[in-house]
């Protein structure tokens, strides 16, 4: 893990942090790569968090949000503390058993589901992948599956 200090800054609303360039060096070569989202996780003021750093208008950031800095859009301005280093740990979220057996039921729907971009792909995981009731997968199982197919929107998004 690498230590740093930096000013919270914020960009939209946004707070994020600058990851100095020689810890951005150091994690580029534990990632094995410099391009594309990073998953690094360490603490900020001692809080642990597991975050992606990921570059946006030229610059790596770390984004700090609510959950690793309580409060943290009133804290703009503010000398934060930083551990982070690279998190080799697999991320992977697996479908809910729901979702794949709808999409094996349709296979427009499908189709079109391996065709999304894979952060989409990712989003309609992740969203159904959390749902805490049997009966709230169901529900929106079928709402991704409408989305999919063009008649309705679903995770704020009109028809893909």
């Amino acid at each position: 893990m690498r230590i740093f200090k930096a000013r919270l800054e914020i960009i939209g609303i946004n707070p994020f942090v600058f990851v100095p360039e020689e810890i951005l060096a150091g994690i580029f070569e534990e990632a094995g790569r410099n391009k594309g989202p990073v998953p690094v996780c360490g603490s900020v003021n001692g809080e642990p968090y597991i975050q992606t750093l990921v570059k946006y208008s030229g610059h790596w950031r770390l984004y700090i949000n609510t959950i690793m800095l309580p409060d943290s859009p009133r804290k703009i301005g503010e000398i934060i503390e930083v551990t982070i280093g690279f998190d080799p740990n697999d991320r992977t979220i697996s479908p809910h058993p729901e979702l794949l057996k709808a999409l094996d039921e349709s296979e427009e729907a499908r189709e079109i589901f391996d065709g999304l971009t894979p952060s989409l792909q990712k989003e309609i995981v992740r969203y159904i992948s959390f749902l805490k009731s049997e009966e709230s997968v169901k529900t929106n199982v079928q709402k991704a599956i409408g989305f999919l197919l063009g008649k309705n929107r679903f995770v704020g998004r009109d028809k893909p």
